[in-house]
């Protein structure tokens, strides 16, 4: 079980499971934002503030929620469907708690051509 939350805590939520990788993707918002990436089913990451504290980012596509902190700014994970249509949650590992970025082997992804 993992915690997470933005930096002024506003959003806080847990997650069920665990990584060994992140995933580093060099699309416009994640490379902005230096996102590294954990994919869950949207079912193993509970919200412990209410939806409402969140605020939404579309672009490109639309296809992806981006979530983030409207007070601190802080982006904590995103919704979209895998393409077997199953819900995932993105979960930014920079937002967990106890979490030694530096040890976690990055994988590249190259959104930036998708």
């Amino acid at each position: 079980m993992h915690k997470g939350s933005c930096h002024c805590g506003q959003i806080r939520y847990s997650i069920e499971g665990d990584f060994s990788d992140g995933l580093e993707c060099n699309c416009s918002y994640c490379s902005r934002k230096g996102h590294l990436l954990w994919f869950v089913p949207r079912s193993a990451l509970k919200l412990e503030t209410p939806a409402s504290a969140m605020s939404t980012y579309k672009f490109n596509k639309h296809v992806i929620d981006h979530h983030f902190c409207a007070k601190c700014g802080c982006g904590t994970f995103g919704f979209a469907n895998a393409p077997d249509g199953q819900p995932m949650a993105a979960i930014n590992i920079r937002c967990l708690e106890g979490v030694d970025v530096a040890s976690v082997k990055r994988v590249p992804y190259d959104g930036r051509s998708v």
